[in-house]
């Protein structure tokens, strides 16, 4: 087995990929796309009739391939079939960092699984509470409840919105800039941030579109979305640029955290920095974009991001 360290709740996602965990040719070599997470799914990209062969192959490549820094989640199946505690067990034993619950309608749902997970983690002698959470919401009522879900376990990490079944329960079709998802997507971003928890936007399918695909990241990037789903490998790199900071935005960012932290050993919380006034409050954000800048070698100044504190 590939020993894997303990999965981070607040890591940058900014790219989540499914692959179908049925196909070891594809999912063996998953983390060279350099996606953040990969998605490897039992649910829809698995035939009824081929989920014990699925999990059969889930399980070795998750016990054999060395998937490197590359988080490694896995969508299990329903609550509403029979195969979801089985998939929990060989998630769990096989040492996935995560389970994406698919169609989470309440918190409910979510506290189902995390019993199941820990009953597993007890079963094969793994560290309670390593396995972390994030739910799909895929209604309506799903996105009504998006705070009791988001709120539901302490292993919860996020929740992302899935627009396939969400436009066939509001009886809609994908229209270009979204508007048919503003309601939802909104919502689960709200709900999201009020948990401290974090948010991810369905996947564009229209794979010729490229024009549409960047347009859509922009308003997931201006709408404050962690990151995307997506179904190529070709899309990841576009989200990361796109996600990048620019130079100007990374050296603001450095000043902000370098003059917090001196200004805190001070006892001074709030403070003028180039004509504004800084509190705590902008720490976070600050933080988030030399994050960002670091995943993605993004330079300021005249040399890579200077800052070199623990953020």
């Amino acid at each position: 087995m590939i020993p894997r360290p303990k999965p981070e709740k607040f890591r940058l996602r900014r790219t989540m990929m499914f692959m179908n965990a049925q196909r070891p040719g594809l999912i063996k070599d998953a983390y060279i796309y350099g996606a953040d997470s990969i998605m490897l799914d039992l649910e829809d990209a698995v035939a009824e009739n081929q989920k014990d062969s699925a999990r059969f192959s889930l399980y070795h490549a998750l016990k054999e391939i060395d998937y490197g820094d590359t988080e490694v989640i896995v969508r299990i199946n329903g609550l509403d079939t029979p195969h979801w505690k089985e998939d929990i067990r060989v998630v769990v034993a096989g040492g996935a960092d995560g389970i994406r619950i698919a169609k989470t309608e309440k918190a409910a749902d979510v506290k189902a699984v995390e019993e199941a997970t820990l009953a597993a983690e007890r079963e094969f002698g793994v560290e309670e509470g390593r396995t972390l959470l994030m739910a799909a919401i895929e209604s309506p009522l799903g996105v009504l409840n998006a705070y009791e879900i988001c709120t539901a376990s302490p292993r919860l990490f996020g929740v992302a919105i899935s627009g396939g079944d969400y436009r066939k329960c509001m009886q809609v079709k994908p229209i270009r800039g979204g508007i048919e998802m503003l309601a939802a997507r909104g919502n689960l971003l709200v709900a999201a941030r009020a948990a401290g928890v974090q948010c991810f936007d369905t996947v564009f399918t229209s794979l010729d579109d490229d024009e549409g695909f960047r347009a859509e990241v922009q308003q997931n990037i201006e709408m404050g979305f962690d990151g995307k789903s997506l179904i190529n490998p070709r899309q990841i790199q576009v989200v990361h640029q796109m996600m990048a900071p620019t130079e100007k935005e990374v050296a603001q960012a450095e000043d902000i955290v370098r003059a917090f932290r001196e200004n805190a050993d001070k006892g001074v919380g709030v403070f003028s920095l180039n004509g504004k006034m800084i509190d705590v409050a902008f720490v976070p954000g600050a933080e988030r974009v030399i994050k960002l800048a670091k995943a993605g070698g993004v330079q300021s100044g005249n040399g890579l991001v200077r800052y070199e504190g623990d953020l």
